[in-house]
């Protein structure tokens, strides 16, 4: 079975789109709900990514690993690796706030995008690591891609539909609460640190799970992957085009900005040889000119946050809304 080349382009573009939209909901928990400003996003997506590329890829004298382990276990394997660092992580910087703490996020995210690309016995460094299998590519000769397709479909409603229920919980009023006053939190006798790490933590294994799907569709991993712009930014622009807050939107925000983006790079390349090498930049300002305008113009999003809707204690149990500045009125930022 040989699907024809439009067919393969949307089959590329939806699995590279739904990637980033697990990266963006991950980065909604911590961000979106709490007021974490992480910027260190490549970082957590690297994680994921090369712990499935060295527990699945077969044997190589040049890494670490080669166990040709399933699909499953690189899943599982990325959640334990991610979450443990983490929680490190979390409890070194997450007394810090605002820009501190995004300063050392990047910084953090640079040193595990470093440590990639220098640890050749572990890496095999800036050669990266081929041959990484794609689960479901053996169910149907020439169709993997679709398959594949279909599994990045499968994870992203499993991450949309658990953080929706999560989002009615009571622990994510907490984190709403913390980012709409910490201080008054404080106040209440929670433990503030503890809900700010676990907000990390959670909002990092979602990104890992994004840097797994990577890895099983590109089917290579190198550290140029990882490049902020790619890793970082477009998650960010992703995340406020569509609407902090709202894990729809973190959704409807990624295929606006992947569609942008993808669009952008097939323009760039019809532009004359001389522009050609100015291509990428002209793509990242117009990214920024996007993420401007809808600071200025729409700072909620295209769909804003909706406060969830709780069932009063009352006898007769009347719906009531429990309502929380958005990152946006001026609250969010760690």
């Amino acid at each position: 079975m040989h699907l024809p080349g439009l067919v393969n382009y949307f089959i590329f573009f939806f699995s590279f789109a739904g990637i980033y939209a697990i990266l963006a909901l991950g980065l909604n928990v911590q961000w979106g709900y709490t007021g974490e400003t992480n910027i260190g996003i490549a970082g957590f997506f690297a994680i994921g990514a090369y712990t499935t590329a060295i527990l699945t890829s077969p044997p190589d004298p040049g890494h670490l690993g080669g166990f040709n382990l399933p699909f499953v276990v690189a899943v599982v394997g990325a959640i334990v690796v991610c979450g443990v660092l983490a929680l490190l992580i979390g409890l070194i910087t997450l007394n810090l706030r605002g820009d501190y703490l995004a300063i050392a996020t990047i910084g953090i995210a640079q040193i595990i995008v470093l440590f990639i690309t220098n640890e050749d016995k572990v890496t095999d460094g800036v050669r990266g690591i081929p041959g990484i299998p794609r689960p479901l590519s053996n169910v149907s000769p020439g169709a993997g891609g679709l398959l594949f397709l279909v599994l990045v479909v499968v994870f992203v409603g499993i991450v949309l539909i658990a953080l929706n229920r999560l989002y009615r919980s009571p622990w994510v009023r907490i984190l709403r609460a913390i980012r709409a006053n910490e201080d008054a939190v404080l106040a209440a006798g929670k433990n503030v640190l503890r809900y700010r790490i676990e907000s990390f933590v959670v909002g990092s294994i979602i990104m890992s799970i994004g840097g797994v799907l990577y890895a099983a569709f590109t089917r290579f991993v190198s550290p140029e992957a990882f490049d902020p712009i790619y890793g970082t930014f477009l998650v960010w622009v992703m995340l406020i085009a569509g609407g902090s807050g709202n894990n729809v939107g973190a959704i409807v925000g990624t295929l606006i900005i992947w569609g942008v983006w993808s669009g952008t790079d097939y323009l760039t390349s019809l532009m004359p040889a001389a522009w050609g090498t100015r291509g990428s930049a002209i793509r990242v300002f117009l990214i920024g000119l996007i993420l401007e305008l809808i600071l200025i113009l729409r700072p909620q999003g295209i769909i804003e946050e909706r406060p969830p809707r709780l069932v009063d204690a009352g006898p007769r149990g009347e719906e009531r809304s429990a309502h929380a500045p958005t990152p946006s009125e001026g609250t969010g930022g760690g």
